[in-house]
């Protein structure tokens, strides 16, 4: 995420040291006792081990992904333009005919100011030097940076890099294109009725000033040819005029009531300790859509009800040659939220187990469902892998595998940034704990790349 300015944050290490300053801000505080009131509106103590540090983790998180509201173009770009040869007159000069200047590939992240939950972008920039400056090339990506660290939705996010940089460098032309995917989370009913769920809504926009302005401008022709993206052209691309509310899948909920007044009020004074206004037009459901959501996972300490069966009808196979039956149910969907940082998960969920006949339809919904009774609640993924295998152990004879793999979107929302990974975990019971070979042999049964 970029180092942070000392004045104004610091950081909790993982062995306890405080760096002085942060904790004691009135933002953090203010964050901390709204993540509290979160917390206990979903039946949470906020007390126990797992959440204790929860409210001071959310508020770092915050504050970090929106301290481009703190930043300007101006201390990025200045003392950072060079004098190299740049566009005079309409002919090209700097960097051959036409003068353009591309960066691809930037990853960034943003808060979505529908719903609070981050999304991931794509960013290409490109421009036209003017005159004798040249920037340097990474503060095109800093400059980027400094819009995506706000809430934001995409053409806006665009839209501000692209003028930013009109008015900071003073370019013939600027162009952005952001590739976005944003988190399309189920609630709790939905996830049981709809197996093939889609896990990102993603959407292209673009804007361009000067000599990008005109979207027949050879110049754009240019900037595609060079992005080399063949799925990317100015017919799929989104600008102002196009771009509609539709991208956060949160809009397509009606704001109503959420339920809990005071978590909706507590939403608010999170916006508000980010230096932005609740009541501002964009933002105003923001805090009964976010409560909404995360009422999905409220501890309702739900019983465990097997749709009317004790077990599932399978015949646990004995010591003689059992690896000639070594089954496997692959590619279960999990949604969960990282109690660390109430941020979401989700992935695929791999069982393997020992029996001599396979589960029968009824028995494969079964398994979803278990995976979903644990993953719509506060989580951790070591937990979450470890609760699943216990649970199918008593229905599948007790010789059990699960594998969890799943994407966090805390690892590109905090300070490591970490884009397109993905973590796996193990459980193991019964005879798979000490005969490698038959783990071995039920890895190989998961589809390669399934996330």
């Amino acid at each position: 995420m970029g180092a942070l300015n000392e004045g104004h944050y610091s950081v909790v290490l993982e062995n306890g040291v405080k760096l002085d300053g942060f904790e004691e801000e009135a933002e953090t505080v203010v964050i901390e006792d709204a993540v509290k009131v979160l917390l206990q509106g979903l039946g949470e103590d906020v007390d126990r081990e797992g959440l204790r540090k929860t409210p001071l983790r959310v508020a770092k998180a915050l504050r970090e992904g929106t301290r481009g509201y703190k930043q300007n173009v101006k201390d990025i770009v200045q003392g950072a333009l060079f004098p190299e040869v740049g566009v005079e007159n309409g002919t090209g000069l700097a960097g051959g005919a036409g003068g353009l200047v591309l960066v691809r590939d930037i990853d960034l992240f943003s808060y979505c100011e529908s719903c609070l939950l981050p999304f991931q972008v794509k960013c290409h920039v490109g421009y036209i030097p003017s005159g004798q400056r040249v920037v340097g090339l990474s503060k095109l990506s800093r400059v980027a940076d400094i819009f995506a660290k706000r809430l934001q939705d995409p053409q806006r996010l665009a839209d501000d890099i692209c003028f930013g940089l009109h008015h900071g460098i003073n370019p013939t032309g600027v162009a952005v294109v952001l590739q976005c995917s944003h988190i399309h989370f189920p609630n709790f009913q939905s996830a049981f009725l709809e197996s093939n769920h889609k896990r990102l809504v993603k959407t292209i926009v673009g804007s361009g000033l000067g000599t990008f302005e005109n979207h027949d401008s050879a110049n754009w022709v240019d900037f595609f040819g060079l992005l080399r993206c063949r799925d990317i052209s100015l017919d799929n691309i989104r600008t102002r005029n196009s771009f509609k509310d539709s991208w956060c899948p949160s809009r397509s909920q009606k704001v109503g009531p959420s339920g809990n007044p005071n978590m909706e009020t507590a939403v608010a004074s999170i916006v508000r300790s980010l230096g932005q206004d609740p009541c501002r037009k964009e933002l105003v459901g923001t805090p009964n859509r976010f409560v909404k959501w995360l009422l999905n996972f409220k501890d309702s300490n739900l019983e465990m009800k097997l749709n009317g069966f004790a077990t599932i009808p399978l015949k646990t196979v004995g010591l003689t040659n059992y690896k000639e039956h070594i089954r496997s149910e692959v590619n279960l969907s999990l949604w969960s939220l990282c109690e660390h940082h109430l941020l979401p998960f989700c992935g695929l969920v791999h069982i393997g187990y020992i029996s001599g006949e396979e589960i029968n339809p009824i028995g494969k919904s079964l398994l979803q469902s278990i995976v979903h009774f644990h993953g719509f609640k506060l989580q951790v993924q070591e937990r979450l892998t470890r609760q699943i295998a216990e649970t199918v152990s008593p229905l599948l004879g007790g010789d059990i595998m699960v594998v969890v793999e799943a994407n966090h979107t805390c690892m590109i929302s905090r300070g490591i940034e970490k884009f397109g990974s993905n973590t796996a975990t193990i459980a193991v019971l019964g005879r798979f704990s000490n005969d490698h070979l038959a783990r071995s042999q039920f890895l190989q049964m998961i589809p390669s790349c399934s996330l």
